[in-house]
């Protein structure tokens, strides 16, 4: 029986996969991902650390089960949220198929379209695909869909954490509902996450829309030894400008870490040159243009020192080529390479063994930093991850929020709450995805040809984003598509995809949902380097894939930029692209400032004193013992200490408050860490005004201005004002989080 010893249950190529890489055992999530899939018919939900064996204990009993049993059809489809970590899977699950009659494909937009053909003339076996290139078989395989699917048995979906909450989450399960006609069974669902910290919202979402249960073992986690470092810089320019289990957990914090030399105050750089001199390093950055920038300076302090090139870049607007060079130079065992990365790298993909793990500047979320801290840390050794933060050395003239280490700040709650409570994020659904509506309304509609409103509102209605939409909402909805005819009413009262819906479905972009930019793509000769979004004129300079290059001819009608390489560094061409932040963090970087004297033993000898430097400001400017300061003249500064949802709606509570909209104030500042305003009211008037919230009576959509139209997500530009307004006020606005915050103000 396989709840004795699910070994002996595997298929016989997969026992001799086991032995040939010399397991001497399952992992414990092997084990138990056996018993439910070969056991019980319930879905699976494996929420267990990074390098723990998820994607083979999703795989062992699942393969084996086709190899039994081989389906009509594919007969597993796993959908991963990058190409990357596709390409990877790919081919650990084809080093793990060359014995059996199990084929694997994988499509995405890098995938030769002799391969795709190849699958639809014979579909069978594993297809690994990302949700746009799912949505593309949706709408242009349509009539193919039961003979691709129809014995399809199980849905494996990796990176749980970062579907969930997000329009491209929704879509995965908008897109399994539509799937579920073209099949004759339910297939099963199998999630893998290394980072959930409500294993209910999770089983929640995995299950949406389907009948089975979610069974997810509750697995004991082993001690897991970290090594943590946090270092801080003072940068000249605008460097320091951002584009854009712990009770197991043993922090080694009596040895000292093999810090670099520092020289001077802003060898920023030199520094992180040396923590990955002739190391295998993953530098993560919080957007493209700091990777660039990066990259192009360790490439220039290696090229002064005659040390050899290592250094690549990793990011959704490298080229295909260059992105792969970058990912087996980090397979490579043995041999140094650094790679700096966005998100890109973030996820599941095998890159080897690390040596150590970068962060610049903190990351937006405990789940961000541990899906990062736990890209190192492999095969037995501690998982390792450098903090490096950096800031503009303050002016005399700089005022009281912009003289206190906010990215510091950040590092330390983001670590502390690891730590100290097992903390991560936990996702709130959207009541109101109205981006999303336009776009599966569309897509349903070219996919499936002609179709009643009633039929068309039954259709998409009853997937499972879209619970909380009300008949009349989507009829609102489609009035306002006929007008701007992106649907055509038919003689027969029937809905089309109309002339300007045409346009919009009919590009490849149309796939993705969430938001893209024009890009224009760069080429050396003939030789693909990446893409940019805004081209400098022919003669000046960019940075793209850690080089520098001289912009030589610009096609704008071809969205072609042709360059040649040149030294030294330039300037990238990506603005940076925040997150939201929790209040759990707010309020941990306001213990560490104002309320703690601890020196947390991770600080760095720059990074102590820093903290020193800061408390000893916030504590003379007296921010233990208030949140409103004044600034000089009448401008008032507020810090909240909430998080960005409950910041947003105390920005416009205070708004509405005025008893003259053309004196309600104008807010600046550095929302959610502090906000600026202007107004001839006093601090304790301010102060009594806001505490006067947390008895009051609002609602958000009393916050909401009868003339708005807030365009936030890719399609919103498509929906009518009133429901863009709906949508606001349900899931950007807080303002529960809000007075439970205020109540807690000095």
């Amino acid at each position: 029986m396989s709840s004795a010893n699910p070994f002996y249950r595997l298929a016989p190529f997969i026992q001799e996969f086991i032995y040939s890489r010399n397991w001497t055992e399952l992992h414990a999530v092997q084990v138990e991902a056996c018993r439910v899939i070969f056991d019980s018919d319930a879905h699976l939900l494996l929420a267990t650390g990074t390098a723990s064996g998820k994607t083979e204990a999703a795989f062992l009993p699942v393969l084996t089960l086709l190899h039994e049993e081989p389906p009509a059809s594919v007969g597993v489809l796993y959908i991963g949220p990058t190409k990357a970590l596709i390409n990877d899977q790919f081919l650990r699950l084809n080093d793990l198929l060359r014995e059996a009659d199990i084929p694997c494909w994988h499509w995405h937009g890098d995938v030769s379209q002799g391969e795709k053909t190849r699958l639809l003339k014979t579909p069978r076996g594993v297809l690994q695909i990302t949700p746009e290139s799912l949505e593309s078989l949706l709408i242009n395989k349509a009539t193919e869909l039961p003979r691709l699917f129809g014995d399809l048995r199980f849905v494996i979906i990796d990176e749980v954490h970062v579907f969930m909450g997000s329009d491209r989450g929704r879509q995965i399960l908008c897109q399994l509902a539509r799937l579920a006609k073209y099949i004759r069974g339910e297939p099963r669902r199998i999630g893998l996450s290394a980072t959930l910290g409500d294993y209910t919202l999770a089983e929640a979402w995995l299950a949406a829309g389907s009948e089975r249960p979610v069974v997810t073992p509750r697995l004991q986690a082993g001690p897991h030894r970290v090594r943590l470092a946090v270092e801080h810089f003072y940068l000249p320019g605008d460097e320091g400008q951002d584009d854009g289990a712990a009770g197991d957990a043993a922090v080694v914090t009596g040895e000292t870490m093999d810090q670099p030399a520092q020289t001077k105050a802003d060898d920023y750089y030199q520094y992180l040159y040396d923590a990955s001199l002739g190391r295998k390093t993953l530098i993560f950055a919080n957007n493209r243009g700091e990777t660039e920038r990066i990259i192009a300076n360790l490439r220039q302090l290696a090229q002064r020192q005659r040390a050899p090139d290592i250094y690549h870049v990793h990011h959704g607007s490298i080229a295909a080529p260059l992105r792969e060079a970058a990912e087996r130079a980090m397979r490579e065992p043995d041999v140094p390479a650094v790679t700096a990365a966005t998100v890109t790298l973030e996820l599941g993909i095998d890159i080897g063994q690390l040596e150590r793990v970068i962060q610049v500047q903190a990351p937006f979320s405990v789940a961000s930093f541990l899906q990062r801290l736990g890209r190192s840390g492999r095969r037995g050794t501690p998982s390792e991850l450098w903090f490096v933060c950096g800031e503009e050395l303050p002016g005399p003239d700089d005022s009281l929020p912009e003289r206190i280490p906010w990215q510091l700040l950040q590092c330390i709650a983001i670590i502390q709450l690891y730590l100290e409570e097992h903390w991560i994020e936990p996702v709130k659904p959207a009541r109101y995805p109205v981006s999303l509506l336009y776009h599966q309304t569309m897509s349903t509609l070219t996919s499936q040809g002609e179709l009643t409103p009633a039929a068309l509102a039954q259709r998409v209605l009853t997937l499972p984003p879209f619970q909380s939409i009300s008949q009349a909402d989507y009829r609102s909805l489609l009035r306002h598509l006929i007008e701007l005819d992106h649907i055509q009413q038919t003689d027969e009262r029937g809905l089309i995809v109309g002339l300007a819906g045409e346009r919009v479905v009919r590009d490849f972009h149309f796939y993705a949902v969430f938001p893209d930019n024009e890009e224009y793509a760069v080429r050396e000769e003939s030789r693909a380097i990446g893409s940019i979004v805004m081209p400098p004129p022919p003669g000046e300079r960019f940075a793209l894939a850690g080089r520098a290059w001289e912009v030589i001819e610009m096609d704008a009608k071809r969205k072609l930029v042709l360059v040649k390489q040149v030294g030294g560094k330039a300037k990238a061409s990506w603005t940076g692209q925040g997150g939201d932040i929790y209040s759990k963090i707010l309020q941990r970087m306001q213990r560490a400032l104002v309320i703690e004297e601890t020196l947390y033993p991770y600080l760095q000898p720059r990074a102590q004193e820093r903290l020193k430097t800061a408390r000893a400001f916030a504590k003379s400017a007296g921010l233990a013992e208030q949140n409103i300061v004044p600034l000089g003249g009448a401008t008032l500064c507020v810090f909240p200490w909430m998080g960005t949802a409950a910041c947003r709606t105390l920005m416009r509570v205070l708004r509405s408050r005025a008893a003259d909209p053309e004196t309600a104030p104008s807010f600046g500042g550095l929302p959610p860490y502090y906000v600026t305003f202007s107004t001839t009211e006093s601090c304790a008037t301010i102060r009594q005004q806001i505490g006067d919230l947390c008895q009051a009576e609002v609602t958000p959509d009393d916050l909401v201005d009868a003339n708005e139209s807030p365009e936030l997500n890719k399609y919103d530009q498509y929906v009518p004002s009133d429901l863009l307004r709906k949508a606001f006020a349900a899931d950007w606005l807080d303002v529960a989080e809000m007075k439970q915050q205020l109540s807690e103000w000095r």
